[in-house]
């Protein structure tokens, strides 16, 4: 039983972080879009799937039970902490 909650939780932690890389990802692509003049409309469509996908994601994960949901989450915010920090180091050794 232990086991299979195991596979079940590294499973679901593995497919959260998936989920944070692919946001993070499409974020990036979000922000140059921003930037650029004239991208408005494809800018909004990709902020807009970006968000949508993630909650649906998150709520097949949540049909799954507490346990699979608690994982994907956990995950998906190990990737954006690990993100988050190599960005601030990143930064730091820039000035």
């Amino acid at each position: 039983m232990m086991g299979l909650m195991a596979v079940q939780i590294t499973a679901f932690a593995t497919l959260g972080a998936l989920l944070g890389f692919v946001y993070l990802a499409a974020l990036g692509l979000n922000v140059r879009l921003y930037l650029e003049a004239g991208a408005g409309w494809l800018a909004l469509l990709v902020h807009t799937t970006r968000l949508l996908a993630t909650c649906v994601a998150l709520a097949l994960c949540a049909r799954q039970g507490a346990l699979a949901l608690l994982s994907s989450v956990a995950g998906f915010q190990i990737v954006k902490t690990i993100a988050i920090n190599q960005r601030t180091i990143q930064h730091e050794s820039k000035t």
